[in-house]
């Protein structure tokens, strides 16, 4: 497979970008050519074309499996596996907000509440640091609560509620702004 100068500039600054959101550089490369091909692609086609070794594609496949992003398709008369990427942006977003919740919001509100618990019985342990640790948990249940709200809205709902930033920013008022 051959790559335009513009395809490969994409994969390679999201293969960048990747590596700002804590992804493997690679993961994301993939993630980048299985978007934007029209096909689904073999690991070899894969390897070739980004110039990667094997192993390393085999592993990022497998990592992007486990992020519901890629699947594996099988071709009539061929065995390897072929794989795909999720190609709606608004699907996209969702899967990885949801993974990233899952994998680390998650685990850190289970803290956060057992950290309330023990604090509430912790003579040693200062009121004030209680306190906020008890805002960091209040803050991350209200993010989790409202991605609950939002996660299974439609992309259409979802865009028309984004469009309206700026309508819900005027609406609250300049004052909110400064509420910290």
């Amino acid at each position: 497979m051959t790559l335009s100068p513009t395809a490969q500039k994409f994969i390679l600054h999201w293969g960048e970008m990747g590596t700002r959101w804590g992804v493997n550089r690679t993961v994301a490369q993939i993630h980048a050519l299985l978007y934007l091909s029209e096909r689904a692609l073999t690991a070899d086609e894969i390897v070739e074309t980004l110039g990667v070794a094997r192993s390393n594609v085999s592993n990022s496949l497998k990592e992007l499996q486990s992020w519901k992003l890629v699947r594996i398709t099988h071709v009539l008369g061929d065995r390897r596996d072929h794989f795909t990427a999720l190609q709606d942006v608004w699907e996209i977003f969702r899967v990885i907000i949801e993974e990233r919740k899952r994998r680390e919001i998650d685990p850190t509100m289970t803290v956060l509440r057992e950290c309330a618990i023990e604090g509430s019985h912790d003579a040693e342990l200062d009121p004030a640091m209680l306190a906020r640790m008890q805002t960091v948990l209040d803050f991350l249940e209200m993010l989790s609560g409202t991605f609950q709200d939002y996660q299974h809205l439609s992309p259409q709902t979802l865009q028309r509620l984004l469009s309206m930033g700026g309508k819900i920013v005027r609406f609250l008022g300049p004052g909110d702004k400064e509420a910290s």
